[in-house]
Order: structure tokens, then sequence, then C-alpha cells
């Protein structure tokens, strides 16, 4: 099989060999996923308009993400239960990533301990939700700098978690029969039972700042689909918006990332870095939402795919993925990131 056309069966290898529970919670969407199934194929509304004439004997797809330079163009977004796929899950990921000189986010529910990634040298940022009594987040976010997170990754879109249906006959969902060890190993111990702990419905800008001070870290705000909120957030003082819909896991009926991306990069206009995730499976799909605005692109379901087969089988697809981004780079005459703006036209693209 050729390296484009597996990237393409991941899923479907994945399908195979996972127990049903728990392909189903990485596959499904919120509701009917209308979301979660229009994105793959999303970024192809946007068709590129290559250059020609241009010297791409040597080609860097490397990105300055907060001040940090990443050999790869894309990272690893925060997702849930990754031991349930494969036992090494998170530390896996991690391996392959560092392998890659990339970048990875790393859930709250993580499985494995923020101490044990440190090990594996991978550049990571800690993903949170922060609960309705803030100080129950604060022995999480310790042990996130103590270990070497670069930054925190607020996610803003979940204050209640998206209706989901099981497939299965009898209702079997995954929390049915996951192993609790799989995941929040990094909280404390009764967090769940503490009066507070439930998801904070009153999320503001001012918990941007309250992020950054309690841990001197720069702030990603995840989970924007629009300008103005991503004004909101840049103003607050978050250093960059990331573009993100939940992979459809939280409304569905919400609009693809591919759509709303460019009237975000209008609306913050330069003053913060924008990320954006959300059905990206080829080097195309990365150069189109680099040529859209995006600062670095974010793989959400596609190394989970991979880690079906452990380190191994991530390390794999992201080397494929970066083949295919430098592939479709020299085809459209770019030769670093920057050079991709303006391969996408965008008409009058303002947020909302």
């Amino acid at each position: 099989m050729t390296p484009d056309r597996r990237l393409a069966g991941l899923e479907d290898r994945a399908r195979l060999r996972l127990p049903a529970p728990v392909f189903e919670y990485v596959a499904q969407g919120a509701r009917d996923g209308h979301t979660t199934a229009a994105a793959p194929g999303s970024w192809r509304q946007w068709p590129l308009h290559p250059h020609v004439l241009r010297d791409v004997t040597r080609v860097d797809p490397g990105t300055v993400v907060l001040g940090r330079t990443t050999a790869v163009p894309f990272g690893v977004a925060p997702t849930t239960l990754q031991r349930a796929i494969h036992p090494d899950g998170e530390l896996a990921i991690a391996r392959a990533v560092a392998a890659a000189d990339g970048l990875m986010v790393v859930s709250s529910n993580a499985g494995t301990t923020f101490a044990d990634l440190a090990t594996t040298g991978v550049r990571w940022w800690v993903q949170c939700y922060l609960p309705a009594d803030r100080t129950l987040a604060l022995p999480l976010l310790r042990r996130a700098v103590e270990a070497g997170a670069d930054a925190v990754v607020l996610t803003v879109d979940t204050p209640v978690v998206g209706t989901k249906y099981s497939t299965d006959p009898q209702g079997t969902v995954i929390w049915d029969v996951v192993d609790p060890s799989m995941l929040r190993v990094n909280f404390d111990p009764g967090y769940d039972d503490a009066p507070g702990s439930e998801k904070a419905l009153d999320l503001g800008p001012h918990d941007i700042d309250w992020l950054r001070s309690t841990t001197g870290l720069p702030v990603v705000v995840k989970g924007v689909l629009r300008g103005d909120d991503a004004v909101r957030a840049v103003d607050a003082g978050a250093s960059a918006v990331w573009v993100s819909n939940h992979g459809g896991r939280q409304l569905d009926g919400a609009v693809s990332t591919a759509s709303a991306l460019p009237g975000v990069v209008a609306a913050v206009h330069g003053r913060a870095q924008v990320y954006v995730d959300g059905g990206i499976r080829t080097g195309i799909d990365v150069v189109t939402a680099l040529a859209l605005g995006a600062d670095h692109v974010f793989l959400g379901r596609l190394p989970l795919w991979a880690l079906v087969d452990g380190e191994h089988g991530v390390r794999e697809t992201l080397s494929e993925l970066r083949d295919q981004t430098l592939e479709t780079l020299r085809l459209t005459g770019a030769a670093t990131v920057p050079d991709t703006r303006g391969l996408v036209v965008v008409e009058g693209a303002k947020g909302l």
C-alpha cells in the first residue's frame, strides 16, 4: 500500500483491531454526527493557486510556535483514553512526536503522568478544563509546570459535554468497559467528588489572565470559531487562539474549522497566533490550513488511528504526513510556510 493510501486506510484498520466501544469513542461525534462527518474533505472547499518559477530545491516546513521552532507544521491535539487504544498511550505518541521534533498537547484526562511524559524529551503543552471552583485545578497545573509544560491550553467549548449516541444495541459505552487507571492520573484522589469539581459554566476572559498569572505560562484558548470571540481572548491576554469545534464532539451543526479559520485570522489581524484542527488527513490539508493563515495545525483522530500500532505506527504516520506536506509545498512553489500565504484566495474574510 502506498503511503497516501495507508493514511487513508488508518481508520478502517483501527475499526478492525480496536474493541468496538473504544473505536466508537474515538470516531463518534455529538448527536447525529453531521459536523464530525463533514470535517474530512472540508479543506477541499479552498482550491490552491500554486506559484511556478519558484526555487523549491530546499523546502523548510518548520514553524515558529510561541517563540520556538518546530520541524513540522503540525502537532498532536489533546485526546483522552490513549491507553485504551494502546498500552503505551501518551508515551508512544510523545516519543513519536519527539522524534519528529514536533509538539504534543496533553489532555488533563491523560492516563500517563506528566512526569513520565517529560522523560521522553517531547515538547508539550497541557490542556485543561477549568472547574467551577478554580482552585481545584491548581494541583494539576502545578504538576504540569513542574514537569516542563511550555503552555496551557484552555478548552472553552465544553461548559457541558455534548450528547453522544451509542450504536451498541445494549447501550454499552466506553465508560462501561474502560479501566479507570487509563485516565485522569494527574488529578488528586477524590477530585471528582469535591464540591465545585464540575466544569465551569461561567468561563470568561478573566480566566485567561488567571491561568497566565497562576502558571507563568502563555495561554492558548482552544475552541474558538468566531472572530469576535477570538478578539476577546486576545484582548484578555491569550498568546494564541485555536480554531476548533472539538472534532464535532460538542455542538453538532457547528461550522467547520476550514470555514471558520479565515474569519478568525482576519479578526486577530496578527495580534496573536492562530492554530487549527479538524479533519486534517493529508499534507494538502495541512498546506491549505497554513495558506489560510494558520500558524500551526493540529491532528486529532489521525494519530489515534495510528496509535493502534504503538509508537512505530505514530512515527510512520507523522513521517508520511511530513512527506506529503513537503511534496505539496514544492508543487505550490512554497519553500517555507510563510510562502504559503496567498495560495488560497479568500474574498472578504471577516470575523463575525
